[in-house]
């Protein structure tokens, strides 16, 4: 490998960096006091975002894990119990916020590909009895992260939210990536978001805003909402700037996302004809590619590693997974040559010698 190379980023699309016409509108943006409700941008994002999605009302939020906390906290009351799907992100990767800022307990459900069973779901939730934390809220996911980018099928959206509604507690969203979703199903965000009654979905992954994401659901949801992510430190004062690089993504950056998914899919292929690598092709659904590894000579974090050395930078998931997630910023000649130089990495062995292959 030349020093030269292009580096393919593929360990997220949190990677991407903002378009010029991002850029364009931060340096233009019209600006005032987010916190007295002042800033143009921001309220005009928040109402784009809400109508966008079909709610009352939203809020922009510095990141996602801000986000999903705040609606856990504005759902719920102290000593409440969450149900969630066992594998998703507030429960894996938000360090335990429900607990410190909620105060409420985790009730982990298991799912397949992300998605609870609806009886089990309503075997979680508690009955009347003296000894039990009260039910307060019922988390999903779409897509799901670990299960790498599946969505959720709406059938089963549909019945988690019946099922929860029935028992009177109400269901949030972390839809970090909903739009991927949408648009793998070929259906209106609006629509995907329809059962539940609060929505997390961030602006800076396949949307490609450099920070950011918004949460909508009820107006009075959001009031409460909105005095929660002061307590956080999320009032951002003059944060027009980066919510006019929001207002890129959601009117321009949306159907793109098409392209991020055939991509997917090439890579997933690809990657299905090394050998020693393999992917379950029916869970590239979006933009995430898992690839586990039965060549014996590596594991995850060797290979990811020996990859990254290689210009196709990338993460373990685990003792034999990689992920990879394209994005905007990683075109199908990219894929072709992460492809090309994935090929010649594992040939090559974790020595870099085979083949004559160094890395």
């Amino acid at each position: 490998m030349t020093l030269l190379m292009k580096i393919i980023d593929l360990r997220s699309d949190t990677v991407t960096v903002p378009t010029p016409e991002m850029r364009r509108a931060m340096f233009e943006a019209e600006v005032g006091d987010d916190v007295y409700g002042e800033d143009p941008s921001v309220n005009q994002l928040e109402t784009e975002a809400a109508a966008l999605l079909g709610k009352e009302a939203a809020l922009f939020v510095p990141t996602g894990t801000q986000g999903n906390q705040i609606a856990i906290m504005s759902h719920t009351s102290r000593g409440q119990e969450v149900i969630m799907e066992a594998e998703s992100h507030v429960f894996y990767y938000e360090q335990g916020g429900i607990a410190v800022l909620s105060g409420c307990q985790t009730r982990p459900v298991p799912g397949v590909n992300g998605a609870m069973d609806p009886d089990r779901v309503e075997a979680a939730i508690r009955g009347e009895n003296i000894h039990y934390p009260v039910t307060g809220l019922v988390c999903v996911e779409n897509t799901h992260n670990r299960s790498g980018g599946c969505v959720v099928p709406m059938e089963n959206l549909m019945a988690v939210a019946e099922v929860a509604h029935r028992h009177g507690v109400p269901v949030h969203m972390d839809g970090a990536r909903v739009f991927n979703a949408a648009v793998a199903q070929g259906r209106p965000v609006a629509e995907v978001v329809a059962p539940v009654d609060s929505v997390m979905f961030c602006l800076s992954k396949g949307l490609a805003a450099p920070v950011g994401s918004m949460l909508v659901g009820s107006q009075a949801f959001i009031d409460r909402s909105r005095r929660a992510r002061k307590l956080l430190g999320g009032g951002m004062r003059q944060a027009g700037i980066l919510a006019a690089a929001g207002l890129v993504s959601i009117r321009s950056m949306v159907d793109r996302l098409a392209e991020d998914h055939e991509n997917a899919q090439t890579l997933a292929r690809g990657l299905n004809e090394i050998a020693g690598l393999r992917v379950d092709l029916a869970t590239v659904q979006t933009n995430m590619i898992m690839f586990d590894i039965d060549d014996a000579r590596w594991d995850a974090e060797s290979l990811a590693g020996a990859m990254t050395r290689a210009g196709v930078v990338c993460n373990a998931n685990g003792p034999r997974r990689v992920r990879l997630v394209t994005h905007k910023d990683v075109s199908a000649a990219d894929v072709a040559e992460a492809l090309d130089r994935t090929a010649q990495v594992v040939k090559a062995g974790p020595d870099g010698k085979a083949a004559g292959y160094m890395y």
